[in-house]
């Protein structure tokens, strides 16, 4: 529980007085049923790239089931795994900061089931719902 410290006046003088705060977590789930279109549920089999490195940076995608390496390959070609992602967690989100291209590989470890939420879409419901992510 947070507590906020309110400070009042009047003819009493100053009081402090303390109000109990719910904390409020950001659920992915219930962010995401807010998405009307713009998304896409697609199942990947393990081995299978989810997007590539250098590719068009344009949507956000968010893991339900399954696990996810993200890598990044070097000017030289050497291979480096920079985060093992799994289900509830997001990968892709450089779009939202206005990365044109893809820093790094996402490629299923497992069979995976993702979903595809489009860079426009995800802008518009961040824009909307500023409460459910603060």
């Amino acid at each position: 529980m947070a507590y906020r410290y309110i400070i009042g006046g009047g003819s009493q003088g100053a009081a402090v007085m303390k109000k109990k705060e719910k904390k409020v977590l950001f659920d992915p789930k219930v962010f995401l049923a807010t998405v009307n279109g713009g998304r896409s549920i697609s199942k990947y089999r393990q081995n299978e790239t989810v997007f590539s490195q250098s590719s068009s940076a344009d949507a956000v995608f968010y893991i339900q089931r399954g696990k996810v390496k993200i890598t990044v390959v070097s000017e030289q070609g050497k291979e480096a795994v920079v985060a093992v992602l799994g289900p509830d967690e997001f990968c892709g989100e450089g779009c939202l900061t206005g990365q044109p291209l893809r820093l790094a590989t996402a490629t299923a470890m497992a069979d995976c089931e993702i979903m595809r939420l489009e860079k426009a879409t995800m802008i518009r419901v961040l824009h909307e719902e500023p409460a459910a992510h603060c």
